[in-house]
């Protein structure tokens, strides 16, 4: 077990997801990373939520709460174990930003979520103006995940790369309780900003809660970095509240 680096909760999370072929997702990935695959699809998810109970090494109380949205596809690392990459990081506290010293592509921007009745609309904009995105959704009722929603929202590492070295950062939290998310309105530029074509299809969509008492761990770079082939991969199985690090 490791000593967490900095607590926090994840909380109001939605998730949009689109299916991209692996060969689109494979070339904006670095060395040592294969895309991961379900049914033959890679993914690629723009999730918006609110950071809250922040409690970085070395602060004594936590910070106020505050927008992030991250732009993420899902990928093996050279161990062969699953985790995320981020395309963006988009964030509205520049406190986040010391974490680009291993690679997270964090970006400052004016983030805003509005509840109204029976609906919510996450907003952002990078700073300079662009790229920016507008999501708006009507969360539904719980739903019980099915191996695809398993497979997208049980993710325990993300990879990142800093002059030329792959990091992993490894993370612990309850699985999440996920819900329907209806979506009425999503505007996006993030995703061309990354590389990739904008999406054409309806996304895939997810609402959460939330989960409280997630556990980062130290970010630390991985020695070697050995590609694996991609290909399809079965889907991971939900932790356990307080779950083991996988």
């Amino acid at each position: 077990m490791y000593v967490p680096q900095l607590r926090a909760d994840w909380l109001t999370q939605t998730s949009v997801h689109w299916a991209y072929s692996p060969d689109q997702v494979q070339r904006l990935l670095p060395d040592g990373l294969a895309v991961d695959t379900f049914d033959g699809s890679a993914w690629v998810s723009l999730t918006p939520f609110v950071m809250a109970g922040v409690r970085p090494p070395g602060f004594r109380t936590a910070l106020r709460p505050f927008a992030e949205t991250n732009l993420r596809t899902y990928v093996r690392g050279p161990d062969g174990r699953d985790g995320l990459w981020f395309l963006s990081l988009e964030v509205a506290t520049p406190v986040m930003l010391a974490a680009r010293a291993v690679g997270m592509p964090y970006h400052l921007g004016r983030l805003r979520l509005h509840r109204h009745a029976g609906g919510l609309e996450y907003t952002g904009a990078r700073r300079g103006g662009r790229p920016r995105y507008r999501l708006a959704v009507r969360p539904g009722e719980p739903i019980r995940p099915s191996r695809r929603d398993v497979w997208l929202t049980s993710r325990w590492r993300a990879y990142t790369r800093r002059c030329g070295v792959l990091w992993e950062t490894p993370v612990e939290h309850a699985p999440w309780p996920l819900r329907e998310a209806h979506v009425d309105v999503v505007e996006e530029s993030l995703v061309r900003a990354a590389g990739l074509p904008a999406p054409t299809d309806a996304p895939l969509a997810h609402f959460s809660d939330g989960v409280r008492e997630v556990r980062l761990g130290d970010s630390h770079p991985i020695r070697s970095a050995r590609a694996h082939p991609a290909g399809p991969r079965a889907p991971v199985a939900h932790r356990t509240a307080g779950g083991k690090r996988p």
